[in-house]
């Protein structure tokens, strides 16, 4: 890898990590709509997983979003996902 594609690969990530912050906040601003409307939790949570997954199998394909899924249960038993979420 040169130099200039290193840079380009730095960027890329930087990119990629700025619009995954990006999205998080118009998530959260749904989510919180949502919630305010009177949808339940547990509701917006199924229903966001069949979207993000459907999302990844259009992308790269029912295996590959398989072996994803197969690699969340240690993640969520290691505590990566639990974090305090505001009630509103």
């Amino acid at each position: 890898m040169n130099i200039s594609t290193q840079r380009l690969a730095g960027a890329e990530a930087v990119a990629d990590h700025e619009q995954k912050r990006l999205a998080l906040g118009y998530l959260q601003e749904a989510w919180a709509e949502a919630r305010h409307d009177g949808i339940e939790g547990d509701c917006l949570a199924q229903t966001a997983l069949f979207l993000a997954f459907a999302e990844l199998i259009s992308t790269y394909g029912e295996e590959a979003a398989a072996r994803y899924a197969e690699a969340l249960a240690p993640r969520i038993r290691n505590g990566e996902f639990s974090v305090e979420l505001s009630r509103q």
